[in-house]
């Protein structure tokens, strides 16, 4: 039986990890979205935080901080991917493991921190193939070791049996020795900043919702779509924005407008989007948005899922590379409430809610 056809219900859970352990904290042969920063050859975090990896009823990992960053996120078949498409596009086990990899390091990322280790709970249908399974584990492997998160290893996980794919990934890092960057510490006068981009993964969405077939798709409108299903978060910048005096971080992961507002709430202040800024961003969308009749503002405002980096400064402080001004902060006046402006009138387009989309 090929590698295509044989299914996890056909071999047991020894069986199916022997398959998995071997793509976990290894040297990579397949292809990254972008090149590394430098060869990758030896197995990720060789050395580093992680003392005893699977195999045993718990990891072991060092926390050299004497604190530990923690986060949690899950993806669930037909909520957060599809494994086919409107577009004909069909989700990989390498998609999804790279997904999990990007969206649990980017909440470390937020906090100014550095990943350290993760553990991966995956749930499956009988059914599916462990060719996927085994994509899903060489995804996460390449997630981390793509998007430069060199100090970061896979430390085991669990294997279960469901009716949908779902995957939960728990992430743990260190701030080495720095305090945590918060959501409750811009002022105002400070300047609104971003590191990476937002919009792309809407607007791949968008591409992977519509009647267009993917095979149709140009270069630049499947960059998009790729967005989506391999999100790139900017890695670099927490701990670079954390160093560089960030009084405010987070990850932009339900749109800008909806967790710019958790910002602004939790700092009791209001951002003041650009909208010069704003339209910059646009700029690169306007391909799916001439191809789906849509405004690509929409997906600036409201599209999560880029993992883009949201970050206040002191005005006097020189932005870290890799981050552009795209507001500012003001005080809350007399019979105002906290939240998000552009040119200092209110935002109405709302971003994605786990229970209300």
């Amino acid at each position: 039986m090929s590698r295509e056809e044989l299914t996890v219900a056909e071999l047991s859970e020894g069986e199916l990890l022997a398959r998995i352990f071997p793509r976990l904290n290894k040297p990579l042969s397949k292809p990254l979205n972008k090149p590394l920063n430098k060869p990758l050859n030896k197995p990720l975090n060789a050395g580093g935080s992680l003392l005893l990896g699977p195999g045993d009823d718990a990891a072991v990992v060092a926390a050299p901080d004497g604190r530990t960053l923690i986060s949690i996120d899950t993806q669930t078949q037909d909520q957060d991917f599809r494994l086919e498409w409107n577009n004909g596009y069909r989700t990989t086990g390498y998609d999804v493991g790279w997904k999990s990899a990007a969206q649990n390091l980017s909440d470390i990322n937020a906090m100014g921190g550095t990943a350290l280790s993760l553990v991966v709970s995956l749930t499956m249908p009988p059914g599916t193939p462990v060719a996927w399974v085994e994509d899903f584990a060489d995804g996460l492997t390449a997630g981390i070791a793509g998007l430069g998160a060199a100090d970061c290893s896979v430390a085991g996980g669990d294997l279960g049996r469901g009716r949908e794919l779902a995957v939960t990934v728990a992430i743990v890092g260190t701030m080495h020795g720095l305090p945590a960057v918060l959501r409750s510490g811009a002022r105002a006068g400070d300047c609104l900043a971003l590191a990476g981009t937002v919009g792309r993964a809407a607007a791949g969405l968008a591409l992977l919702e519509s009647e267009v077939p993917v095979a149709g798709l140009t270069a630049v409108q499947r960059a998009l779509m790729d967005s989506q299903c391999r999100p790139n978060p900017p890695l670099a910048a927490g701990p670079q924005g954390a160093a560089a005096g960030a009084t405010a971080m987070m990850d932009v992961s339900d749109g800008l407008l909806r967790d710019g507002s958790r910002l602004a709430a939790a700092s009791g202040v209001i951002l003041d989007l650009d909208p010069v800024a704003l339209k910059s961003l646009a700029v690169a969308l306007e391909a799916a948005s001439a191809l789906l009749g849509t405004d690509p503002m929409d997906w600036v405002l409201g599209g999560g899922e880029d993992h883009g980096l949201l970050a206040t400064f002191p005005a006097n402080v020189q932005l870290p590379s890799g981050f552009t001004a795209i507001g500012s902060v003001h005080a809350v006046a007399e019979g105002q409430h906290s939240g998000v402006r552009i040119a200092g009138m209110p935002a109405d387009t709302v971003g994605w809610d786990h229970f209300a989309d």
